[in-house]
């Protein structure tokens, strides 16, 4: 899973912030039918060539995932004069994390709830838009918001992944759906969020649904007919099922309990890249579920494949090779970061690679053709799970001391849950021979608890509570930082690092103009120097910028464009600008003003409830809420604070919305099926508490302030 994982009391009060009204704007129809998306196998091969060096036709921008444009003429002597030219609004304030896909001249974005919209990519004339209508129910099963990271195109149509499991392919001239299928069992809490990939006429796409005990799968599709045409397990099955595969088998050896009935895990939700060298889909697969292997699968194993590349050929989904980066993984620590191809030279030798800097912390270089492992080496300081990883077996050295799940005690763990790299897209340039990686450098005590009876689907074994309680002690690890990251993969060693303070980087482009894009949490989108990391030029966004940035060529004239929508924590009442921003050199137009919207003030209820009460209702609180509304009373910014909130004024106010289903259209669902009527008063408690606290301590907010922000934001 990408960050956080337990279903949540998702935008309770604050229903801007998962709103599904439509852009009026957007509905526009075109004088004509737009351009017809032709891309093909022989078009990506050729996307260097002068005639597609303009475009960015996959999500990586080519087969290789390298996200590295040869366009120059926005370049590091003239970046300083980069504007905008154009921006889009979009109609929810949920999270971005689109990467645009434009081919001759459109420009196709997606946005949360898996809308899809076609701009003229010059100008930004809305062409079309597609709402492919999620139930706003569906929203509990995604682990992390209903975001979504882009689509893929292929002979006149444009392929969308849906966070409630569909794959439709789109007709790409008017933006009328073709077909319509689903890709998964819609019994079952799978969700996707990643962005398609085609490759020679198959349409490739994982999901996730690891800790909802679930098994993941990648599935190939016709990319005519949407016919399923071969499907590959990352977790074996029950045994007396029998297996699919030869693999499936050995996995089982791996295993041992009945880890079928929670699934394994496994879920590939994002990293899928083809690669014509070798025929060959390289996916990286997901976390176990639930985290501690101990409980998930006693005994020990490898528990295959769970956190592993694994190579298939292309034609017919067939197993062509497999590495493990982290063997009996406990720690959320999936490989489902964005996969790169390229040609190193290492001892002399040309040799075609891949290339993948996962959560665990080290940055692995594997021989392309046979997985033989070439370099692994730590890219952030204070990887503790391991020591490091023996180059002759592969096989990471563990630390004891981390190992939670075994010594059943708690443990400060780097990095910690979210990934030392997360979904933030790489890139790398041939130019300079770095990867560009949004990197984090965090640490968090993982303790393990054997509570998984959660009827809401989700099976951790984790007690936040207790994390929580850790990290008050006096010797807790104090780092927490995200930077933007230069990797010398040759030389395995760091180049440079660029970091704005508080703030976490987000995914990467690099052109030949000796340029890297990137965004970050802290409202700004930026260009640096490719080869020192010296800031260049940077605009306000008015929200974090995370998604991966692009850059492409209409009429002579390259534009850069990032997709934005992020709020920081702490800040859930200001409005979170949710929208495509456009750049050229020279460009003149402005974003709207920033409303101000001054912090609401704390105003909770008269304290209730017995120590013990409270207890509880921390403890629920973690299982159940913290995913969205963040831990200990600290918003994670894309949902409200519940400290603030109106409902937790009176029981029966907050009642409707956790246990009646109030809001669920916008994506908080009754939890009538994990909860009861006394747990949900239980967390009342533990809000209030929290609210009457934070009170205490804060200054006595203006008349004014009080006057301009209505109770509950």
């Amino acid at each position: 899973m990408r960050s956080l994982l337990v279903p949540s009391l998702c935008a309770a009060l604050l229903l801007s912030a998962c709103g599904q009204s439509p852009d009026k704007s957007a509905k526009a129809e075109a004088a004509k039918p737009a351009p017809a998306a032709q891309v093909d196998e022989a078009r990506l091969l050729a996307a260097n060539e002068p005639a597609n060096a303009g475009q960015w036709m996959s999500y990586g921008r080519d087969y290789s995932e390298q996200r590295f444009s040869p366009l120059t003429q926005v370049n590091a002597g003239n970046v300083k004069e980069l504007g905008l030219t154009w921006f889009a609004d979009f109609d929810t304030r949920r999270g971005q994390e689109s990467t645009p896909v434009i081919v001759d001249g459109v420009l196709y974005v997606t946005t949360a709830w898996s809308k899809l919209y076609a701009y003229e990519a010059k100008t930004g004339k809305p062409l079309w838009a597609f709402d492919p209508q999620v139930p706003g129910e569906w929203a509990v099963n995604a682990c992390c918001d209903v975001v979504n990271r882009g689509v893929a195109a292929w002979n006149g149509k444009v392929y969308l992944a849906t966070i409630d499991g569909r794959l439709i392919a789109i007709d790409a001239a008017t933006g009328k759906p073709v077909w319509d299928i689903y890709t998964i069992d819609k019994s079952k809490p799978y969700a996707i969020t990643g962005a398609p990939r085609v490759a020679k006429g198959k349409v490739l796409i994982g999901q996730g649904g690891s800790e909802f005990s679930q098994r993941g799968y990648l599935s190939a599709y016709d990319a005519q007919t949407g016919k399923l045409d071969w499907r590959w397990y990352i977790t074996p099955g029950n045994p007396a099922d029998g297996f699919e595969n030869k693999q499936m088998e050995l996995a089982a050896k791996t295993w041992s309990g009945q880890w079928w009935k929670t699934g394994g895990g496994g879920a590939p939700w994002d990293a899928i890249t083809f690669d014509p060298q070798t025929n060959l889909v390289y996916v990286g697969t997901g976390n176990g579920a639930p985290w501690p292997s101990e409980i998930r699968s006693p005994g020990g194993g490898d528990h295959l494949y769970l956190s592993s590349i694994v190579a298939l050929k292309i034609d017919t989904g067939e197993y062509a090779w497999h590495y493990q980066e982290t063997p009996n993984e406990s720690w959320d620590y999936d490989s489902t970061a964005q996969i790169q191809t390229a040609d190193l030279q290492l001892k002399g030798e040309k040799r075609h690679v891949v290339m993948h800097a996962p959560k665990n912390g080290f940055f692995y270089v594997l021989d392309a053709t046979n997985g033989e492992l070439l370099s692994a080496d730590a890219y952030i300081p204070d990887v503790n799970w391991a020591k490091g990883i023996d180059l002759k077996s592969g096989r990471p050295i563990k630390n004891p001391y981390a190992n939670y799940s075994k010594t059943g005690k708690g443990a400060f763990v780097t990095p910690y849950y979210g990934g030392a790299h997360n979904w933030q897209p790489m890139s790398y340039s041939p130019k300079t021979g770095l990867v560009y990686i949004a990197a984090t450098h965090s640490s968090y005590p993982f303790v393990a608890t054997k509570e998984d009876d959660n009827p809401m689907g989700q099976k951790l074994s984790i007690s936040f509570a207790k994390s929580a309680a850790m990290l008050k002690q006096a010797d807790a690890p104090k780092f927490n930082e995200g930077y933007l990251l230069a990797w010398d993969p040759v030389n395995k060693k760091e180049a440079w690092r660029a970091k704005k303070e508080g703030a976490r980087s987000g995914g990467t482009l690099a052109t030949a103009g000796d340029l890297v894009f990137a965004g970050n949490s802290a409202n700004e989108f930026a260009a640096y120097r490719a080869d020192t990391g010296e800031r260049l030029w940077g605009a306000d966004t008015q929200t974090g910028a995370l998604a991966g940035p692009v850059t492409y060529e209409v009429d002579g004239e390259q534009y850069v464009a990032v997709v934005a929508g992020f709020r920081q924590t702490g800040s859930y009442w200001a409005p979170n600008y949710s929208r495509l921003l456009v750049y050229k050199l020279g460009g003149k137009a402005q974003l709207p003003a920033p409303v101000d919207f001054p912090a609401p003030l704390l105003n909770p209820p008269a304290a209730f409830g017995t120590p013990e009460v409270i207890a509880h209702g921390e403890e629920t609180y973690g299982r159940f809420c913290s995913t969205c509304h963040g831990s200990d009373g600290l918003s994670r910014g894309m949902f409200p604070d519940l400290r603030y909130a109106g409902a937790i004024n009176t029981p029966e106010a907050f009642k409707t919305i956790v246990l009646d289903g109030a809001l669920s259209k916008n994506g908080m669902v009754s939890f009538a099926k994990a909860i009861k009527p006394e747990d949900v008063e239980a967390i009342r408690a533990y809000l209030v508490a929290k609210a009457t606290d934070a009170k205490s301590h804060e200054q006595a907010a203006t008349p004014a302030a009080a006057a301009a922000t209505p109770h509950g934001g």
